[in-house]
């Protein structure tokens, strides 16, 4: 059987249990994996901008701003202190989108032109300017406190507690719902970034990564296509960032900082650079530990509650994030991503390599 079919196979496979697993897990989990899926799909953008075209960006945090922002004002009613435009859930979502890649369109005239660390630079002050506004324009953001976020409502489904729901006997409250929300985001989103990567676009990234000059040399638009990954990139970020904002049910702009982007940052190079399977990998990887960490610190040494003495789950979740990053980076050149490959062919030449055995001597041809 050809590896393609075993691949479709796979695929689905995981689909399906995906799509099975609001019945069976609790409270806890189905939470912990919104934040992994909502995080896989900004970081599948990341992997388009920064893995597969070499563009450093440190300012992704400020797009899933946009997105969770965007979608909470266009939502919203407006009120006596803050203001929102009362638009249908459904157009808010999607113009939370549409309005990342606003943004990252005006951000793009840079992004065509510089590269690497420069790059970095640049986009690095998108989070200073973000939190500055986030704090400030109090009328759109909430200020300090946040937000409240708008239930999504689509064609009469609303992914809430209300109405009750209950399918084969499991009660299907906002955290199920939202659950199959987000798978119905991740799968097509990967699914494009894949189509990008293996097709003409993709090596046309590629070579802009690894070889500028010769990009350029064989017609390659370099600047054209750094421009535009950044935008493709900015709207996976938004989309990230609005399902992540109905995840939490409130937005608070402490929490679109830097870490955030370095978060995302380790989330590729853990994952593995230029592939949308290491995006997810390494999305599920840096979103699930700090949950762990906090649920069963107490089990745990050297890990204490946040606010007491010792290390908190997040500053440990980060000591490990940084130490998965240098074991990544010296055993592990094509991430989580890659390993599964290297496994594969390590056991094939282990299998070619054993003796035969008499019975599989005999059924040699002589």
């Amino acid at each position: 059987m050809s590896e393609r079919p075993l691949r479709l196979g796979a695929a689905i496979g995981a689909v399906l249990v995906l799509l099975a697993m609001p019945f069976y897990l609790d409270a806890f989990w189905l939470q912990t994996g919104l934040f992994a899926m909502s995080a896989a799909i900004g970081a599948i953008g990341l992997n388009l901008l920064t893995g597969a075209t070499g563009q450093l960006s440190m300012g992704h945090a400020f797009f899933l701003a946009v997105g969770a922002y965007g979608y909470v004002y266009l939502a919203s009613d407006p009120g006596p202190h803050v203001a929102g435009l009362g638009l249908p859930t459904p157009l808010s979502f999607v113009g939370a989108i549409v309005l990342a890649g606003v943004a990252g369109g005006l951000f793009s005239p840079i992004a065509g032109r510089l590269r690497g660390v420069y790059l970095g630079i640049a986009s690095l002050a998108l989070i200073f300017i973000g939190q500055h506004v986030l704090f400030n324009a109090e009328g759109v953001t909430g200020g300090f406190n946040g937000r409240d976020v708008p239930p999504l409502e689509l064609a009469g489904f609303r992914f809430d507690d209300s109405p009750e729901l209950v399918l084969f006997e499991v009660p299907l409250g906002a955290l199920e719902r939202l659950w199959f929300l987000a798978v119905l985001l991740l799968v097509p989103a990967a699914w494009i970034a894949r189509g990008i990567l293996r097709g003409r676009p993709g090596r046309a990234m590629n070579t802009i990564r690894d070889h500028e000059t010769a990009a350029a040399v064989m017609g390659v638009p370099v600047a054209r296509y750094r421009a535009g990954v950044f935008v493709l990139s900015s709207m996976y970020a938004g989309a990230a960032g609005a399902l992540l904002a109905l995840a939490f049910r409130r937005t608070v702009p402490d929490y679109f900082g830097m870490f955030l982007s370095l978060d995302y940052l380790a989330m590729i190079v853990i994952g593995g650079l230029g592939t949308a399977a290491g995006a997810v990998a390494g999305a599920v990887f840096v979103s699930v530990l700090p949950q762990l960490l906090t649920r069963f610190g107490d089990d745990l040494p050297l890990v204490a509650a946040p606010g007491s003495a010792g290390v908190s789950p997040a500053e440990a979740a980060r000591i490990l994030y940084g130490a998965a990053v240098v074991a990544v980076v010296l055993f592990l050149p094509g991430g989580l991503a890659g390993a599964w490959p290297r496994l594969r062919i390590a056991a094939s030449r282990r299998r070619d390599a054993r003796p035969l055995t008499r019975l599989e001597q005999e059924e040699q041809p002589t």
